[in-house]
Order: C-alpha cells, then structure tokens, then sequence
C-alpha cells in the first residue's frame, strides 16, 4: 500500500519557480511573446515542460508571472521635499531600466504581435505605478504651493522617462547625473524655483 508520502509525490523544488521566471523574462525581452517558446524556457531553466506547465498553463499565464516578477515596488516618497523625491523616482527608474532585457521589454510591448491581455498587463503593472508615483509627487509639490497650479502635468510625468527612451533610440549613453538633471529640468518646466528648494533646504 502506498503511503501518505508517495501519494503526494516528490516534493517541488522551492527554487524552480524563479529559475523559469527568470529565464521567462529574459527570452521575453530577447525574442518577444510571439517567438518565445516554452520548450526552450523550460530546457535552459533545468526543468521540463510539463513541470512548466503544471505552474503555468499557457504562455500567457507565464508571460504575465514574469512580468510581475520584474514590477518594481519604487522608492517611498514621503518628504517634504518633492523635487528631491523626483530625483530619487528618477534614480529608481534608471536602476530598473538598465537592467539586462529590460529596455528590449520595452520594444517587445510595443509590437503588434504581442498579446493585448500581455500588454495591458505591463501597462498596468509596470508602467501604471512608476506613473502615478511621479504624479503624486508633483501633486505634493503643488499642494506644497512649490509649483504652478496650472502645470500639465501629464504631459511633465511623460517627460520624465521620455528623455531616457529618446536617448536609447538615438543610440546615446545617458549623460551624468541624467536623474537630477532630468529632475530639475521638469521641475523648472512645471514652474517650480531650484533657488527657492535649495533655500527651504537650507
């Protein structure tokens, strides 16, 4: 008679889940949705495809787990000083974007052969946040009487990343201290004083 153990099985390998969510996403940056292939995820994660499979049914369920193991939770932004917070989102973004595939996630997002579902879904759990935390920064900073109630400030978060997507299309490396400038170049752009932050800080 089989025991209790035998019924169940061997035991998972607590580690297999990040290993093909790691490999996940990098082929996901490197060939896009329509050409990754989950034979090839689960051979080079060490694994088999119907391990894959037991975890992830389709490619869009994985495709999405490795999405939202790449999400980034942000820095807190809890001080009175708003610009310095933009700084330091800025820094986060950088951090984030660098990394290897990430920028090529970009592109992928962008074709047309990616998956609506797929893409909605980086929207929402990569973009979306990174955007409302920008946002909610010059928010404060305008409740803090710091800026221009009238800024647009949809169009100022955009710039915030913008400058760096442009700069990679161009083939540019991005310049020193590409955050603080950036930062102070919105910051200015929205009607906020540098002369005036670096007072209050003092």
């Amino acid at each position: 008679m089989a025991t209790a153990g035998e019924h169940r099985g061997r035991a998972r390998d607590p580690e297999i889940d990040t290993r093909i969510l790691t490999v996940a996403n990098r082929h996901l940056a490197g060939v896009g949705y329509e050409a990754m292939s989950l034979t090839a995820v689960a051979r080079e994660a060490g694994t088999t495809r119907q391990a894959l499979y037991r975890r992830w049914p389709t490619k869009a369920a994985l495709a999405a787990a490795a999405l939202e193991m790449s999400a980034d939770a942000g820095p807190a932004a809890s001080s009175r000083d708003p610009l310095a917070d933009l700084a330091a989102e800025l820094s986060d973004f950088q951090r984030g974007v660098s990394r290897p595939g990430r920028l090529s996630l970009v592109g992928t997002m962008l074709q047309d052969s990616t998956a609506p579902a797929l893409r909605a879904r980086y929207q929402a759990q990569i973009i979306a946040p990174r955007r409302a935390r920008l946002l909610g920064i010059l928010r404060r900073a305008g409740t803090l009487g710091l800026i221009d109630p009238e800024a647009d400030l949809e169009v100022a978060i955009t710039l915030c990343t913008g400058s760096w997507y442009a700069r990679a299309l161009a083939g540019l490396e991005p310049p020193e201290n590409w955050p603080q400038r950036t930062a102070a170049l919105v910051w200015r752009a929205v009607g906020g004083s540098l002369e005036s932050t670096n007072r209050q800080e003092s």
